[in-house]
């Protein structure tokens, strides 16, 4: 499967990725997979990969802390929610 190289923030606490930009397309070269050039223009099989892979997370900064969605689930817990 083709993937997506992201650009992002890593929340060093939880090891979460924020993604803000997408900046190229790994091509995995499989005519078996609808994202890749080598994919046929006119291929009806309903067995191709239709969706990217798994992403490649390229970290341009790290936070030290929580990212915002582990920080509210924990300001839930505190208050009995």
């Amino acid at each position: 499967m083709c993937q997506q190289i992201a650009q992002g923030t890593r929340w060093s606490r939880c090891g979460h990725f924020q993604r803000h930009l997408v900046t190229a397309i790994l091509d995995c070269n499989s005519p078996r997979c609808e994202r890749s050039y080598q994919h046929p223009p006119g291929c009806r099989q309903p067995t191709c990969a239709k969706n990217f892979g798994g992403e490649i997370q390229q970290d341009i900064d790290t936070v030290d802390d929580y990212c915002f969605a582990c920080r509210a689930a924990q300001e839930r817990r505190a208050r009995g929610r």
